[in-house]
């Protein structure tokens, strides 16, 4: 993506389901769980890479024996720097205590990070914060085991301020109105209830309070908890939890908004954001890795018992499709085959703009991410040119000679590697035109191969701001003296604000709404934004579940080509002499590539959750109040 956007964030949990020596003799090791841990983390590190931190529990170990571990970094490297710590500390034990490396009864009471439930996170700071603080898992510790709450997640809520006023409203004193603290407390709030009413049950039952701990910790209803703490909930979510006796649970938000994947066999239960990750580390089947379905929470007891728990009646399924798109690896098999259909599906309307001249057109994509969707337009044109072939054949009949025929079969697309990031350049300058000129040479091309006459087409995942493009990219493919440059979008024009975890939330950053806006001024329909203004606020005393998407109202007088077309205008400078053009993947054919990925509201303004319309709303009113604060 040429204008990075960043995504929050990873997850990664790990329950071992046989005592450690189990794992010390077949693996050679007891920190088998601690080394898929760095796995799984380091294989996610493409969803997080301005915090991480793990937290691991230890099970039967005598009182006063610290039994919760956590280590959390905002280093430049977090991954490497948590794990750096996690040696440090362990290699300074067996330097101090040699004898005892192969002892695990010993590891278990004296050294930290060995455990047998593990819970591991990858942040981006996507609120432009990244103090240490703000590193997941957190940690709501009490003396207690079954009340000591850890909690990490790859989520964002619409409605942080009512759940923050709704805490408030049960005699909380919460020390931040983050999501993330709101719903750590949340739960924690029904866990004390919870264990409350076990405990006044057990001494009616003449069960004193040390007896009652460990039968509290057997019957203490999870599902129960998170039905009662999610009731309230508007967001997307796949959230991580333990509880300091051993219970563990992941959530997944009603319309599927987050993704998370498990696999579970006699020895392990494993949890991550991606399914590839838990196929590579763990080495097993597609089949066998299981999404968690949307609602729903995966509920592992300390007994090891398991379940898959409705907490939420789920909604229509909208899994974000940015995923498909951009954030998630391409290593899933299924997310391969969606890219490639994204790029084939969108190069008709390449063939239109070059007006089928193959010959004359050279091929290629901004790397890394978009190279999978090339691949998927390099085929379409392959099989465009193979028609033209076969029809040049047959229609020559037995005239064409033997010379001809070789060279009609000759006949390729021209794919080239033109754009070459160098990932090494760094602004330093503060002032603006000095900047803009250190800008316009992060990526390199590739001089001798584009003529004079060529179209030179380049496809990228998604355009969010075009500033990139703008500032850099076309500036340098221009070099290239081409006759004209056709950026491809791989995903839909990014009309709308992300409220469910993408950095993606203010209405001004959007190209595609800045073109709709010149649009307006100039078929004299300006007046159409002061509307959709007075809309947006007459509508914000009113529940979540009443508020419309007015800001559908910008884009509704203007086609899809009208918008391209104005962004093309916009993204061409004076100093360009190629004629620059830009096309954009269609909805409808973003559904076809990627059916079961139907979450699309940065794309049409259909929010899976009704806070999303209210966000949407408060991000138009930002912008025309020149306000550069979120819209939640």
């Amino acid at each position: 993506m040429s204008d990075a956007i960043k995504h929050e964030c990873g997850i990664a949990m790990v329950r071992l389901l046989k005592p450690l020596q189990y794992y010390k003799d077949k693996y050679g090791t007891a920190f088998y769980g601690l080394n898929k841990m760095y796995l799984l983390m380091e294989k996610q590190h493409n969803r997080g890479q301005d915090g991480a931190g793990l937290a691991s529990i230890k099970f039967n170990v005598n009182p006063g024996t610290r039994y919760i571990s956590r280590v959390r970094s905002n280093a430049d490297q977090p991954i490497q720097d948590v794990f750096a710590q996690i040696n440090s500390r362990l290699n300074t034990l067996n330097e101090q205590f040699p004898e005892k490396i192969n002892d695990v009864d010993w590891q278990v009471n004296n050294a930290p990070y060995i455990g047998n439930l593990f819970l591991g996170h990858v942040r981006y700071g996507t609120f432009g914060q990244n103090s240490i603080e703000s590193v997941h898992p957190f940690l709501r510790q009490s003396n207690w085991m079954h009340k000591s709450l850890i909690v990490a997640g790859n989520f964002n809520m619409t409605n942080s301020k009512r759940l923050f006023s709704d805490l408030v409203e049960i005699g909380q004193h919460p020390k931040e109105m983050t999501d993330t603290v709101t719903v750590m407390e949340k739960i924690g709030h029904f866990i004390d209830d919870e264990v409350a009413k076990l405990y006044q049950k057990l001494k009616k039952e003449g069960v004193n309070k040390k007896e009652a701990s460990p039968l509290i910790e057997k019957r203490i209803n999870v599902k129960k908890i998170l039905k009662r703490s999610a009731k309230n909930w508007d967001g997307g979510y796949a959230m991580a939890g333990l509880l300091g006796h051993g219970d563990s649970f992941v959530l997944r938000d009603p319309a599927g908004i987050r993704p998370a994947f498990y696999y579970k066999d006699d020895e392990v239960i494993v949890v991550a954001s991606e399914r590839p990750v838990i196929q590579t580390v763990f080495n097993v089947d597609i089949n066998d890795v299981k999404e968690l379905d949307p609602g729903h929470a995966l509920i592992i007891k300390r007994s090891g018992k398991t379940t898959i728990d409705e907490i939420r009646k789920p909604l229509p399924k909208k899994s974000c499709s940015f995923e498909r798109i951009y954030f998630s690896r391409g290593s899933d098999a299924d997310i391969y085959t969606e890219r490639k259909s994204l790029g084939k599906l969108v190069f008709p309307k390449i063939l239109e703009k070059i007006n089928n001249d193959l010959k004359n057109t050279v091929f290629s994509y901004i790397p890394n991410t978009a190279e999978t969707s090339f691949y998927g337009m390099r085929e379409a044109a392959e099989e465009f040119l193979n028609q033209q072939k076969t029809a040049a054949i047959l229609n020559g009949q037995r005239n064409l000679s033997a010379e001809k025929v070789t060279e009609i079969l000759s006949e390729s697309p021209r794919i080239e590697k033109l754009a070459i990031k160098d990932a090494k350049l760094r602004t330093f300058i503060a002032d603006d035109n000095s900047r803009d000129d250190l800008v316009a040479h992060v990526y390199d091309v590739t001089y001798g191969i584009v003529k004079p006459n060529d179209n030179l087409v380049i496809i990228d995942d998604s355009i969010v701001r075009g500033t990139t493009l703008k500032k850099s990219i076309i500036k340098i493919l221009d070099r290239l003296k081409p006759k004209k440059i056709i950026i491809v979008s791989s995903a839909p024009q990014i009309r709308y604000p992300d409220c469910y975890g993408i950095d993606m939330a203010k209405m001004g950053d959007f190209i595609a709404f800045r073109a709709a806006l010149e649009l307006l001024k100039e078929t004299n329909q300006y007046h159409i934004v002061d509307e959709v203004y007075a809309t947006c606020k007459q509508q914000q005393h009113l529940e979540d579940s009443q508020i419309k998407n007015s800001v559908k109202d910008i884009y509704t007088p203007f086609s899809d080509e009208q918008i391209s077309n104005k962004i093309a205008q916009m993204l061409k400078t004076e100093e360009i002499n190629a004629e620059v053009e830009i096309i954009y993947q269609s909805v409808d054919n973003l559904h076809k590539a990627c059916p079961n990925h139907l979450g699309d509201w940065y794309f049409t303004g259909d929010y899976p959750t009704p806070g999303g319309n209210r966000v949407v709303n408060d991000s138009f009113i930002n912008f025309y109040e020149g306000s550069d604060k979120r819209a939640y």
